[in-house]
């Protein structure tokens, strides 16, 4: 029996060699992973001019020499659609976003499983009233990630750090700030993240931690068994 395809999407470029391994250790079983970044093929100069204005949804990333890079959304969105036919026609059997930015237009013509709506809805039935801590990459998107998470009804405290350019030392200052502020739960909120930092989180702050990568891979291998 073959393996099942699974198409991975990206915001940046393709392969995410940093998210992939974690990704399938949690989906346990023998899969082939095909990717596709919305980035791909395009120059410095073309992604440059992506940046973020005033008032865009702003996304981190990660280009394939591993250079963080901060995109608007806006840019990138016929580019996803792009990607997922592009996966599609490859033989992808089902669609993974490598990202937990919200796109409630994509669509996958098979199934697409949305770190953030996953979250969204896993959150609340973890904790049901309480406080949510959530870590972001950049501190730029306080503002609008604040609403995001607001939806879950939760109270919510935000503070930042990257996992691309960021420290030890910055990420036990998160975990730091959100304890002092009496979190019940923390969201890393960015599928860059990985297992380490999560340890680091979790020791520094003593409350359970939520991981999308390794969160997305667990229900992939659920849905594949």
């Amino acid at each position: 029996m073959k393996p099942v395809r699974i198409g991975a999407l990206t915001i940046g470029q393709s392969p995410r060699t940093d998210v992939a391994g974690e990704f399938l250790e949690a989906v346990g079983q023998e899969v082939e992973l095909l990717q596709c970044g919305a980035l791909d093929g395009l120059s410095k100069e073309e992604i440059d001019r992506m940046a973020p204005r005033e008032g865009d949804y702003i996304l981190v990333t990660r280009l394939r020499d591993g250079t963080e890079v901060k995109i608007a959304e806006r840019f990138i969105h016929d580019r996803m659609k792009a990607c997922v036919r592009t996966l599609k026609q490859a033989g992808a059997e089902m669609l993974v976003l490598f990202c937990t930015g919200e796109f409630p237009e994509l669509e996958g013509q098979v199934l697409l499983l949305k770190p953030d709506v996953i979250m969204e809805h896993v959150v609340p039935g973890i904790l049901p009233k309480g406080k949510l801590g959530a870590i972001l990459p950049s501190a730029d998107q306080i503002p609008l990630l604040g609403k995001k998470w607001e939806k879950t009804g939760l109270q919510i405290e935000l503070t930042a750090a990257s996992p691309y350019s960021g420290k030890e030392e910055d990420f036990r200052e998160a975990a730091w700030s959100l304890k002092s502020r009496g979190v019940d739960l923390i969201v890393l909120d960015c599928i860059g993240f990985t297992k380490s930092i999560k340890n680091i989180i979790r020791n520094t702050a003593q409350c359970p931690v939520i991981l999308p990568r390794t969160l997305l891979g667990r229900i992939v291998g659920e849905l594949i068994a």
